[in-house]
This record gives structure tokens, sequence and C-alpha cells, in this order.
């Protein structure tokens, strides 16, 4: 059982997809300050200068100035900011995700393979797609 695992573990499709959570833990990281850094704030400009990661709704019946406040507290939150913030980095993230995929298949060339046989018209047998003749019933109008 080890030594399936060992080769299991160095099979090159484990290594790629170890390499794949890596840049996909990094490029989530951009895209998330991205968002936060460079998407919402002129989206909060725009919309009367809200500050979007600020955006929170006390569940404790008390008011809190910022976010760090509530936080420091340890009060429970609905954090609508928070989410609207990782909402967008998840549909920018995704799309990305697409483009990638969409293009690696683009890359790899996958063709679809020619059907080898046909139906025959009389019989309903599989017969070869040049065949002239069905080897089952004899049709000739295949």
């Amino acid at each position: 059982m080890f030594k399936e695992f060992k080769k299991f573990l160095i099979s090159g499709n484990v290594v790629d997809m170890a390499i794949g959570f890596i840049f996909g833990a990094a490029f989530a990281t951009f895209v998330k300050s991205m968002v936060e850094n460079v998407i919402m704030p002129p989206i909060g400009l725009l919309l009367g200068r809200v500050d979007f990661s600020q955006l929170f709704i006390p569940l404790d019946g008390n008011s809190y100035t910022n976010l760090a406040a509530l936080e420091a507290a340890g009060a429970p939150a609905i954090k609508l900011g928070v989410f609207m913030n990782d909402t967008i980095s998840f549909i920018i993230l995704g799309f990305v995700v697409f483009m990638f995929i969409k293009s690696y298949n683009k890359l790899k060339g996958e063709k679809e393979e020619t059907p080898k046989t046909k139906a025959c018209d009389d019989c309903a047998m599989d017969i070869p797609v040049a065949a002239k003749k069905c080897g089952h019933c004899g049709n000739t109008t295949v």
C-alpha cells in the first residue's frame, strides 16, 4: 500500500494539482485585494461615499463606529460589506478560471471523434460507415 501511495504522490497529476492549488491561492489573494482596494472604492464613491467594507448590522442591539470596534467587542453581526466584497471576488475569480479552462481546452485541441459505424436502415444493426451493403440483412441502400 505504501508503494502505491508513493507512486500516486510522485505521479505528474498530483504535482500539477499541487502547483495549481498554490497559484490558485496566490491568485485569489490578488483578486481579493483588487476588489477591496481598486474596484469597491470607486463604486462606493459613486454611490455617495459608501465604504462597503464598513457595512454591517450589529445583532446585539448596540451601535459601533466601525467594523474594528464591532470585532473588538466580539459582537455578532451581519457583515454585508465583507459579504459583498467576497461575492465580487468570487465572481471575478470564477470568470478567470472559466476563461483559463476555455483557453486550455482550445490549446489542448480536443476534437470530436467521427462515428465509425452507422445504423442499417432495415435491420438497425451497426455497420461500418464505409459499408455499401449490410452484412446482417443484405440491404444495399445503406
